[in-house]
């Protein structure tokens, strides 16, 4: 490929270094890197990368500014439309959204737009940010439960329609996801603690260690005086194998395992008081962004030899590209079309070996891949000393056991009107994980600005 045609290589932490640190991985571009890359865009006049974009960033015109050298005005071009873009530029899936969409990768490879996001939140962050607009205010006050990219985002722009707008947050840190799910070496919690700060900028109020269903109900913060509610709870209860032996010691739901390390920082144990016991063979079951990160982690926490063990085959792993080949630079050892029936323990009650069982690919199933169907007489056991089981999250089902009227589906999740995301309760409207299931962060990003927009005409049509 010509110069034209090949995306400028990010510089990331050598595999050697990094796997004893909790250190970014990826470094982010230099201002040359990003002029050179930016240069790279045709500036089509019908840019299909915005179609993949769900939250609509004006792709064409916030790298038109970085090849201009308009840094600032970059930033703002991109924060009319996404409110985090220093987050999303670090863990958004652009290649298979925005960057899926883009003429230059028909002949060659796409525009890293990704990364251009990410250096232009970068640049702004370290020279200063400039005020956000907003508008007058409206006199009407929204809640907003959960901090998590769809509660930030739908809060955000709530707030920029001169809407007054208060979050309520489970934990003790608010980010939700982006905070205790994300490891460190891949979204600094700095970063998310800037991005908070620009959605508080805009005069949006947090409570923290605030569980709704338990210190108020939903009826409850109506009679406090909110026109509108958003419930952006999230995906935290974790999926587990329901296969004997699952309940040994040394075997944490990724939830706990990323929980305990990220939010409660295990990984600087003794100076924080949270340890985590890893041993030195460590199993992870699942095949997505999360399997990638809790096996990670594991090999940062002191783990010899770290296994993901999935299902399925390497062609079906939902997993980002870029994260499986991050791992596989590390040293994570991947077992492929194989699936745990049972774990084995010691005379302590702790797990010694998980066994496991051969899988061949199937017809497709509803998700669209290969259903994985097992293969009789192929077990075989592999030993180990801690189990994190990664196979999925579905929402906490408080709010919906304490809200009356309010009409669940699937593994707890909240049925909405998909345009408006409102709920069958009137003022009331959801979005994120708690109505997709666990998904992608700009998805739910992208949920929480169909809310905002849902309930600024509702609340302007009761004025």
């Amino acid at each position: 490929m010509s110069e034209a045609e090949r995306q400028v290589p990010m510089p990331k932490q050598p595999p050697e270094e990094r796997i004893h640190n909790f250190k970014e991985v990826a470094l982010g571009y230099t201002e040359e890197m990003a002029r050179r890359e930016a240069e790279r865009c045709l500036q089509c006049k019908n840019p299909r990368c915005v179609e993949g974009c769900p939250v609509g960033v004006d792709i064409p015109g916030f790298i038109r500014l970085i090849v201009e050298g308009k840094y600032a005005e970059a930033a703002e071009k991109i924060r009319e439309k996404n409110a985090l873009p220093a987050i999303t530029g670090r863990v958004c899936p652009q290649e298979v959204q925005c960057q899926a969409k883009c003429v230059r990768g028909i002949k060659g490879e796409p525009i890293a737009i990704g990364r251009l996001e990410r250096f232009v939140a970068d640049w702004e962050m370290k020279h200063g940010r400039r005020p956000p607009k907003k508008a007058k205010p409206t006199g009407k006050r929204v809640a907003v439960i959960g901090s998590g990219p769809a509660g930030l985002t739908c809060a955000a722009e709530l707030a920029r329609l001169g809407h007054e707008v208060e979050i309520f947050e489970a934990l003790h840190k608010p980010g939700g996801v982006l905070m205790y799910g994300i490891p460190e070496f891949r979204l600094p919690k700095r970063i998310v603690e800037e991005e908070v700060k620009y959605v508080e900028s805009l005069g949006v109020k947090i409570h923290l260690n605030a569980i709704i269903g338990k210190l108020y109900t939903i009826d409850e913060l109506f009679k406090m005086g909110f026109d509108a509610i958003f419930i952006a709870t999230g995906a935290g209860l974790p999926r587990f194998l329901g296969i004997p032996g699952e309940n040994l010691n040394g075997i944490y739901s990724a939830n706990e395992f990323l929980i305990r390390t990220n939010l409660m920082k295990a990984y600087l144990f003794p100076e924080y008081d949270t340890p985590i016991h890893v041993g030195r063979r460590v199993a992870v079951i699942g095949g997505g962004n999360v399997a990638m990160d809790a096996a990670r982690c594991a090999l940062r926490l002191g783990a010899e030899e770290v296994y993901v063990i999935y299902r399925r085959s390497r062609a079906e792993m939902p997993a980002r590209a870029e994260e499986v080949e991050n791992a596989e630079e590390e040293g994570v050892k991947f077992i492929f079309l194989a699936n745990p029936v049972r774990f084995i323990g010691d005379e302590r009650g702790f797990v010694r070996e998980v066994e496991c069982i051969r899988m061949r690919l199937g017809e497709p199933d509803e998700t669209g891949r290969r259903r994985p169907i097992p293969i009789e007489g192929s077990e075989f056991r592999i030993k180990v000393d801690t189990v994190i089981v990664a196979i999925g999250q579905v929402p906490n089902p408080i709010i919906q056991k304490t809200t009356e009227g309010l009409k669940t589906g699937w593994r707890n999740t909240i049925v909405v009107d998909e345009e408006t995301m409102q709920t069958s309760i009137e003022g009331v409207y959801a979005g994120g994980d708690v109505v997709s299931g666990a998904a992608t962060v700009i998805s739910a990003m992208g949920a929480g600005k169909r809310a905002a927009k849902a309930i600024h005409q509702y609340l302007m049509s009761k004025r």
